[in-house]
């Protein structure tokens, strides 16, 4: 049943070396990159984005991901999801609008994996960059990098996913797309979950520390655009962990590697 969760909004991801990863976020995997808020925060956004950020970057003594955001439909939506997760049980805190700049009041909860989600409703839109609104151009001629064009989905480490799987399908309305099944053991391994029309907006593996990271991903347009990231990645010496390769049941083709800070990437 759909609870009017859209789609993945934006992730926070913990650095180590700010500067450094600006960089490698700006330049190597090609997002835009907005601006710095007061905090020292960094704001970036895929090119073919139109809402105004979808990664932002805290510096930090250990990296990871503090939260992970989904949109959802409206004001009224907002506050009904917010009912549903304190009633389910969830640590629930409201969040100010303008604490992340340029969105409105989001509704932070916790899950039974330790990671930390939230739900907002409105978030200034900039649209498009660097192509327009009337007449827009193909693509912008000057994008850098692997021309990341969006905040794809992310995959997380956890060790109660089944709760964390109960969570996001009964009270907000995701979709079990894909699943990894130890049927010896009768154990649930990997869960992929959708609230689109994607392959997956945000995964989970069974691990037995809460709360872990595996990687943020991003969607480039073409093969050929994969096999230029593992160019670049080679150009530039970026730590490489595994690809250019295919995915199994989504046919994916992608390459995984790390910023400085030891965060996963995928494109």
């Amino acid at each position: 049943m759909q609870k009017g969760v859209m789609r993945p909004g934006h992730v926070q991801i913990r650095v180590l070396d700010m500067e450094a990863a600006v960089s490698h976020y700006r330049d190597r995997l090609g997002l835009i990159h907005t601006h710095t808020d007061s905090q020292g925060r960094n704001y970036f956004k895929g090119w073919t984005e139109v809402d105004a950020f979808s990664v932002v970057l805290r510096e930090a003594d250990e990296p990871g991901m503090d939260f992970m955001g989904f949109k959802v439909m409206d004001a009224a939506t907002l506050a009904a999801r917010k009912q549903d997760l304190i009633a389910h049980g969830c640590q629930v805190e409201t969040i100010p609008a303008g604490e992340l700049d340029g969105c409105g009041e989001r509704v932070r909860f916790d899950s039974p994996t330790g990671h930390w989600f939230e739900l907002f409703a409105e978030k200034e839109q900039t649209g498009k960059w660097g192509v327009g609104e009337r007449n827009p151009d193909a693509w912008p001629e000057d994008l850098k990098g692997m021309k990341a064009t969006r905040f794809d989905h992310c995959l997380l480490y956890g060790d109660d996913i089944d709760g964390t799987v109960d969570l996001l399908q009964n009270v907000l309305g995701f979709q079990l797309a894909e699943q990894v099944v130890d049927q010896e053991a009768d154990l649930r391994v990997a869960a992929f979950l959708t609230v689109s029309m994607k392959a997956h907006d945000v995964a989970f593996v069974r691990h037995e520390e809460k709360g872990k990271f595996h990687h943020a991903s991003f969607y480039l347009s073409t093969w050929e655009d994969v096999l230029r990231a593992a160019d670049l990645i080679s150009m530039h010496d970026i730590a490489l962990d595994i690809g250019p390769t295919r995915h199994g049941l989504t046919h994916g083709q992608t390459i995984y590697f790390f910023d400085p800070s030891g965060n996963r990437n995928e494109v």
